[in-house]
């Protein structure tokens, strides 16, 4: 939820999908993440349900090679912020 003054404003993810999601490219990189995650989860690095991300080192979602993709906990690949400088937490 935005605040805007007093005012709380919801999202409208109806216009989001459309502006955004619904893209080619967008389709693409998410099919790409998905594909990663099945990847990971028939070497048994992850499993449904375990609370973990599966992360790309280079911040390339299309980039699937298995050098590139690592796991994280959700709350250490989430957290860091969405700026030009920001770092992602290091996938050792």
């Amino acid at each position: 939820m935005r605040t805007e003054g007093e005012r709380t404003m919801a999202r409208d993810y109806k216009s989001e999908y459309a502006n955004y999601h619904s893209s080619d490219k967008q389709k693409k990189n998410r099919a790409s993440r998905n594909a990663a995650r099945r990847a990971m989860e028939r070497s048994g690095k992850v499993k449904k349900g375990d609370g973990k991300d599966v992360t790309h080192r280079n911040g390339n979602p299309r980039d699937n090679s298995e050098k590139n993709l690592g796991v994280l906990s959700a709350s250490k690949n989430r957290s860091y912020k969405r700026t030009r400088r920001a770092k992602k937490a290091q996938v050792h």
